[in-house]
């Protein structure tokens, strides 16, 4: 960890003391943090805390470089280092920014996807009263494009207004492997006035995870099963139940009201990828909250639906057909339902949280989370997280 910080310090004080005057005058470098503690009550495990209380499971530092090329190019490049990855620093964005007009501006490079309300400013805890932004909507595998995306702002009729339109491709983890979204297409509107904001997002991908090279040995065993289904001669069902060049979609939606004494938001996605064994997602969230001068004590109401239905019920049914052994038929038949079965997840989560402004730039948060499984009730858990949130 602190050989990783140590570079980077290095790296941006050399880079300031070869910019001349003028050039440093167009440099800005600003930074954020989130030192984040939690434990769960008895055996729990949950957002990956337990009993043993955790200091680096979602803490975090990065710091932001943004340079004017030009009058109308710029470049910024954020680095940033989790403490559950041992503050191993990445870029978590990298790109130019060229302004087409004054309202028009073409970004190229790796920037943040326009998912959600607060996917500008996800990492960023300061920006928002929870501790983490609610789970069961932005914990997506998805968050950051590899391409170009256009943005248009304006104002008219007493409404501020955004228009994203993004293509490139993401890169994530699902079940400890690879998740890749080829020829990802994004396109967001926001609408904004003093109190109110309203969003809508449509996205589609090409979607592939290769599930035999997973680090998760479940997940692992689930792809050589697939991969057996195909050499048994059930192509067309292996083919079914694969995530291998499918379609992938995202639909989002927002409305957000805050009078500055108080607040009311809520978001809605869902996420579905045609013909494999994943089943669609559902998930939304309420949040409300009030402000008394520096505290800020809010309650969130989150909730998760992924239905675990089985498909392709003809093909599987000719599994028993075939005149296979039974043993093979039978265990070929359990991983074709089972895999779609285990998709099967509902849950809800209560936060109540409390912020308190210390000073400009700074906040203290405590939360209390419970979470109500309706599917396996050892799943339920509380979770008790204290964080400070900081930028510069």
């Amino acid at each position: 960890m602190k050989s990783n910080l140590l570079r980077l310090t290095v790296l941006l004080t050399a880079s300031s003391l070869s910019l001349s005057s003028t050039a440093a005058d167009k440099v800005r470098i600003n930074g954020f943090g989130n030192v984040v503690v939690g434990a769960t009550s008895s055996d729990d495990t949950f957002l990956g805390y337990d009993d043993d209380p955790d200091f680096s499971n979602e803490s975090l530092f990065a710091l932001q470089v943004s340079s004017d090329i030009s009058d109308k190019l710029s470049a910024t490049a954020q680095v940033l280092g989790r403490g559950s990855e041992d503050y191993d620093v990445d870029f978590e964005w990298a790109y130019l920014s060229y302004k087409i007009t004054p309202s028009l501006t073409l970004v190229a490079g790796r920037s943040r996807l326009p998912l959600f309300t607060y996917s500008s400013s996800l990492d960023v805890g300061y920006t928002y009263h929870w501790i983490t932004a609610p789970g069961v909507v932005y914990d997506v595998p998805f968050n950051n494009l590899d391409g170009v995306k256009l943005s248009k702002t304006g104002y008219t009729g007493g409404w501020d207004y955004m228009f994203d339109v993004a293509f490139g491709q993401f890169k994530g983890t699902t079940l400890g492997a690879d998740n890749v979204g080829d020829n990802t297409v994004l396109v967001s509107a926001q609408v904004s006035s003093e109190t109110l904001t309203l969003r809508s997002v449509f996205g589609r991908t090409t979607n592939t995870i290769d599930l035999t090279k997973s680090a998760n040995e479940t997940a692992q065993a689930l792809g050589n099963g697939f991969d057996s289904l195909e050499a048994l001669g059930f192509v067309d069902l292996a083919d079914s139940l694969r995530i291998e060049e499918d379609t992938g979609e995202f639909i989002g939606f927002s409305l957000m009201y805050d009078n500055f004494d108080y607040f009311i938001g809520a978001e809605y996605t869902e996420i579905s990828v045609d013909n494999t064994f994943a089943n669609d997602d559902e998930a939304y969230y309420v949040t409300v909250g009030a402000r008394f001068g520096k505290w800020t004590p809010a309650l969130t109401y989150e909730n998760f639906e992924s239905s675990g239905d089985v498909k392709y019920s003809d093909s599987i049914a000719a599994i028993a057909a075939s005149g296979l052994p039974a043993d093979v038929a039978g265990a070929l038949t359990a991983l074709a339902i089972g895999s779609q079965q285990s998709q099967l997840s509902e849950y809800s989560v209560v936060t109540a949280s409390l912020r308190y402004d210390i000073t400009a730039g700074m906040a203290i948060k405590a939360e209390v989370s419970r979470r109500s499984d309706d599917v396996d009730s050892s799943l339920d858990a509380t979770l008790a997280r204290v964080a400070v949130n900081f930028v510069f």
